[in-house]
């Protein structure tokens, strides 16, 4: 008798989703699919707004990750007028996106994923979430929360808050760095590095004891793209894009963003809002590839700084060619926050960022352009068409947790099948499933919208509709 297992809402992620599992005669896994259920378009209702005000409407997409869109847009914006932003500017823009790097993955380590590592996978419920770490861990629940705090501090000394700053514009930025926030920033640099190498040994201690999650959430072979420099170095905010299979093969570098379209395409599926993008030369669905901070490790040649680089090295031990498991996605994300606490070290001295040559003035150029920008989560592309008084007619954008839709079904499913038998619903399987999702880290807002209960109710359906099973989560 088929069966089928849903999760819904899946929690500890931003935004709302559910799982579906489908069960054959003999209680073993068939298909499973991750269904972003909530629809928002807002490509749709950005038309006929003037480009000048895309950086800040676009950055309300999402409060977990606003400066992405708010950068990505502002690209866009520079391309239409068709100019080079001051050096200052340039700046300034990667310090608020390296800010915004350190405060996103420092939420979804703390936050969302380490109570599965530090609590277990099979803990109950009630208390596998960040209230339970506190109690479990003070120190390091403490130290996460101030870690996440530092990144929103840098937003908000340049873009005057933490959230939706309307800060960054095409041609450039609104303000400079005062110098009291670079002192601030300099202050609390020392605490944030000290943080994040605790967390990164503490994590490389924990693989060990998860070694059959490393080998089951979501390693299969795929592509991975992402930005790098011109050398090939890791890049969140500059560069053209990059392929790479899991081999660790380069197979399309360089390429600006203006012909995203040449590699990129876009497919849609019956069961989900979230698009599914793929590389376009493999075609759909063979062309399945992953963004974010395993992809942006797996095809940088380097990251540029002593203690990151070193950590890369340690992380490339984990695969073969590319690290082809999503599990690793978390100590990817250590070693950026590491990376980005580096980087921040290294510029915050620089006087550009106190220079008041912030914006390039200029009117619409071009009718048409492309931002790219690596939000936390991966690769952001905002494509924008205006007419000559620059009134957006055409919005596309395609989004860091789309471009993993394919990897996070991939996932589900592979999971679902080495963990789910049988028709009684075992909670700590169940969870595995929604670590394997959680490992990506996906962002629903950016492309849907962020509102969804967090208790977790899970129904096992029969074939007539008939309730088989149940379980759910305390409120």
């Amino acid at each position: 008798m088929a069966q089928r297992i849903e999760i819904d809402p899946v929690t500890r992620i931003e935004g709302h989703a559910k799982i579906t599992i489908q069960l054959d005669d003999s209680g073993n896994v068939t298909d499973a699919h991750f269904h972003v259920t909530e629809f928002r378009g807002f490509e749709r209702f950005c038309e006929g707004r003037p480009l000048w005000e895309m950086a800040g409407i676009t950055a309300r997409i999402c409060g977990i990750c606003p400066v992405s869109h708010l950068l990505a847009s502002a690209k866009a914006g520079d391309a239409i007028l068709a100019v080079d932003i001051p050096p200052a500017a340039d700046q300034l823009r990667r310090l608020m996106n390296l800010g915004q790097i350190v405060q996103s993955h420092a939420l979804s380590f703390f936050h969302l994923s380490a109570p599965d590592f530090l609590l277990g996978m099979d803990s109950p419920p009630a208390t596998r979430n960040v209230f339970g770490l506190m109690a479990s861990d003070p120190d390091l629940a403490r130290a996460g929360i101030r870690l996440r705090q530092f990144g929103q501090e840098i937003i908000e000394c340049l873009g005057g808050k933490k959230i939706h700053p309307a800060w960054a514009v095409p041609g450039g930025v609104r303000s400079a760095l005062p110098e009291a926030c670079r002192q601030k920033i300099k202050s609390k640099l020392p605490e944030a590095r000290a943080t994040t190498l605790t967390a990164l040994s503490l994590f490389k201690k924990l693989i060990k004891q998860f070694k059959a999650e490393a080998q089951i959430f979501g390693n299969f072979p795929s592509l991975f793209m992402g930005l790098v420099g011109p050398d090939g170095s890791w890049e969140h905010y500059g560069g053209n894009l990059r392929f790479v299979d899991s081999g660790g093969n380069v197979i399309a570098d360089q390429i600006p963003a203006a012909r995203y379209r040449e590699y990129i395409g876009e497919a849609s599926e019956a069961q989900s809002y979230l698009k599914s993008p793929y590389y376009r030369p493999l075609g759909y669905p063979e062309g399945i590839y992953r963004v974010g901070p395993l992809a942006r490790l797996n095809i940088c040649s380097q990251i540029g700084t002593p203690l990151a680089d070193l950590e890369l090295s340690h992380f490339r031990e984990c695969g073969n060619g590319s690290v082809t498991s999503s599990f690793f996605y978390h100590y990817a994300r250590l070693i950026e926050i590491l990376a980005a606490v580096e980087k921040i070290e290294a510029m915050i001295d620089n006087p550009e960022l106190g220079s008041e040559w912030l914006r390039a003035d200029a009117g619409i150029n071009k009718l048409e352009g492309v931002g790219v920008s690596e939000a936390p989560r991966g690769t952001l592309l905002h494509h924008y068409q205006v007419d000559a008084n620059g009134m957006v007619q055409k919005v596309n954008l395609i989004i860091a947790t789309g471009q993993n839709n394919l990897a996070m079904n991939r996932t589900v499913a592979q999971i679902a099948r080495h963990y789910v038998h049988g028709s009684k619903i075992q909670e700590g399987m169940l969870n595995r499933v929604e670590a394997g999702i959680r490992a990506f880290d996906p962002c629903l807002s950016c492309s849907t919208h962020a509102y969804g209960k967090m208790p977790l109710a899970i129904a096992l359906i029969g074939p007539r509709g008939e309730l088989v099973d149940t379980a759910s989560t305390p409120v």
